[in-house]
């Protein structure tokens, strides 16, 4: 996958579709010119000796490569009038809880596709398929976050509609999937208020780089040690450009504001 955060390119990438439990081993390359090349094991040994020569190295540029796929897809989405968003979080924030809440409650105004990314499991997929909506669970192996080209694979499974929205779940890190452009239209950070209001000093790029903030589980302020106010100032401090929404899934607190941003983005 990349040299810029230690993922080895020799990382198994599976992916999943859940509705009929078939998964996809393939190996995947980027060349130079954006061209992406899979292959099974079987064809392995052909393959890497005709790519893995002298005109590819280390030392190429793995985020521009990455870059022109992106633009690919956002070219895609546009096409087909689908919002496109990447929600990044550490682990345990809340993502597919919120994601669920999200399909549910606008499963009668919004067409909602999911692409899940985790290292390994099904499980997060599994819960998203519960809702009916269309998912694909696309495991990272030993990578620590989403990629373009991963995304353009899934896409060509998961056949989103056109005019609808493609939730981007991506693997549970605060580095480095900041620095990977998919192609979505928004970036939406999401931080759990259990998890201490100073982590957009301490993860700047991710915050930056975002469109959106979400603060989850904010039912529990009576009972953690977070102080609301200092991670709104921290947040703009950093990215004085971010929208900050402050929501419960367990009580719907603050939803209907998230849900209006999301509808008008779609509409508009």
């Amino acid at each position: 996958m990349c040299v810029t955060c230690g993922c080895s390119d020799d990382s198994e990438i599976k992916i999943t579709n859940i509705e009929t439990g078939e998964a996809e081993h393939k190996h995947h390359h980027t060349l130079p010119d954006g061209t992406v090349i899979t292959h099974s094991h079987i064809e392995a040994p052909q393959i890497h000796a005709k790519i893995h020569n002298t005109t590819i190295s280390l030392e190429q540029d793995i985020l521009a490569k990455n870059s022109l796929i992106a633009a690919q897809n956002r070219g895609w989405f546009k096409g087909r009038n689908i919002l496109a968003l990447n929600l990044m979080s550490s682990p345990g924030a809340g993502k597919t809880t919120l994601l669920t809440r999200t399909i549910n409650d606008l499963k009668h105004q919004l067409s909602i596709s999911v692409i899940e990314g985790d290292q390994e499991t099904a499980n997060d997929a599994k819960k998203i398929k519960e809702t009916g909506s269309k998912v694909i669970q696309i495991n990272t192996g030993t990578g620590c976050h989403l990629d373009a080209s991963m995304i353009n694979r899934g896409l060509q499974q998961l056949n989103p509609p056109l005019d609808s929205v493609v939730m981007i779940e991506n693997v549970g890190n605060l580095v480095c999937p900041a620095l990977f452009d998919l192609g979505e239209q928004a970036k939406v950070v999401i931080l759990s208020v259990t998890e201490g209001e100073d982590k957009p000093l301490k993860y700047p790029h991710i915050f930056r780089a975002s469109d959106i903030m979400i603060l989850t589980k904010i039912d529990l302020l009576p009972y953690v040690d977070f102080d609301l106010q200092k991670c709104i100032a921290y947040a703009k401090e950093v990215n004085p450009q971010i929208q900050i929404f402050q929501v419960s899934v367990t009580t719907g607190a603050g939803l209907d504001n998230w849900y209006k941003w999301l509808t008008e983005k779609v509409v508009g």
